[in-house]
């Protein structure tokens, strides 16, 4: 399996999670197995004939679009990349595609740096957390893990930092690829739990998708490496108990819904994060059971099943990925560009990634 394969199903295995479990995203349990039956659901409940995306899969985009810019920008100056400047810049275009629905007044885009933002479907109102609205805001200083913007440790930062690893974990030290995946949620989530977990996840995908590692030996090294970084920080103690939870749980004769209880409802980063672990561990080999398990609960089902889309994605690869969960996938088509050019890295000498990522011009066909 080769490099792009891997990074293909990271982020279309992170999309197709998200889109299952878009529509029971605020499902109470009785009314998710009362309208699916007891299997709960499986299958895209498909709008204008594709299964939508959430917020979770448009700033995953974003994600990588600031890494892609920043990248660009360092090779064309021969400078060194600021990597979380470069995401930093693309969530502040997708705030400003948020701006219909909240108060214009309240954003001032401060560059565009991002061709996706001329696509509906990676603008639109998607439920964006209250969170990442607030903290993007560009009359605010953002936040960075010395100077927290506020002390929220919703899910909103670990769901979405996966290409992090995917572009840069087989390129840097392992330690500096976790920061960057800390800092990168640190600008709208303050919280030890909010920007810890986003490390602790970028080093799994990492492992998974490079390191020839499953997922339990991913995550065991995860919590060894990560509480070596943020340790002193005690909070870490209550993602590294979940994450073990986790662990045991999979190997445990438990129905998949008793042991997602027992780890949470997924709303804050650290339930969200052990709860793809325990999935993605316990169906290592069947991506389908993996998302299906992740998103039928009474929670935040876009975002588990997405993260858990994301790990067990970069484990398989595009090939593990049933078929009925790409057909119908909103924005499948953006997202292998966006593969494909994490996969690649900077070509200063084709017009069409300058077009990309320095004139950010490209687009418009794709509407």
């Amino acid at each position: 399996m080769d490099r792009l394969d891997k990074i293909k199903g990271c982020l279309l295995g992170g999309a197709a999670g998200d889109a299952l479990g878009y529509t029971v995203e605020f499902y109470s349990e009785e009314k998710i197995f009362s309208t699916y039956g007891a299997s709960g659901i499986t299958e895209y409940t498909l709008r204008d004939g594709v299964g939508r995306i959430s917020d979770d899969t448009q700033m995953t985009a974003y994600t990588a679009i600031g890494l892609l810019w920043e990248a660009t920008k360092a090779a064309r100056e021969s400078t060194q990349a600021e990597w979380t400047k470069g995401v930093r810049l693309a969530y502040g275009d997708w705030r400003e595609g948020q701006e219909m629905w909240t108060d214009r007044d309240e954003f001032i885009t401060e560059k565009h740096v991002s061709w996706i933002r001329k696509l509906p479907f990676m603008n639109g109102h998607r439920a964006p957390g209250g969170t990442c609205l607030g903290a993007l805001n560009s009359k605010k200083k953002f936040g960075t893990i010395e100077n927290r913007i506020n002390d929220s440790k919703g899910c909103g930062g670990v769901m979405r930092v996966a290409p992090i690893a995917l572009y840069l974990g087989d390129k840097l030290p392992k330690e500096e690829v976790a920061r960057l995946g800390a800092e990168a949620a640190a600008l709208t989530h303050g919280h030890d739990l909010g920007f810890i977990s986003a490390a602790a996840l970028v080093h799994i995908v990492g492992g998974v998708a490079f390191r020839g590692q499953t997922v339990r030996e991913a995550t065991q090294d995860a919590i060894s490496m990560v509480e070596q970084m943020y340790g002193h920080l005690g909070a870490w103690h209550e993602q590294a108990y979940l994450l073990k939870m986790a662990m045991h749980y999979a190997a445990a004769d438990m129905k998949d819904l008793d042991a997602i209880k027992r780890l949470g409802a997924g709303w804050v980063a650290e339930e969200t994060l052990a709860i793809a672990v325990y999935c993605a561990i316990k169906h290592e080999d069947d991506f389908e059971k993996a998302i299906v398990a992740a998103v039928n609960h009474q929670g935040d089902s876009d975002s588990t099943g997405a993260v858990t889309g994301n790990i067990l994605g970069a484990r398989l690869g595009l090939q593990g990925i049933p078929q009925k969960y790409l057909d119908a996938l909103e924005g499948r088509a953006v997202l292998e560009i966006l593969a494909q050019d994490l996969c690649d890295g900077p070509n200063l000498e084709d017009d069409l990634w300058l077009e990309k990522y320095e004139t950010i011009t490209f687009g418009e066909s794709l509407r």
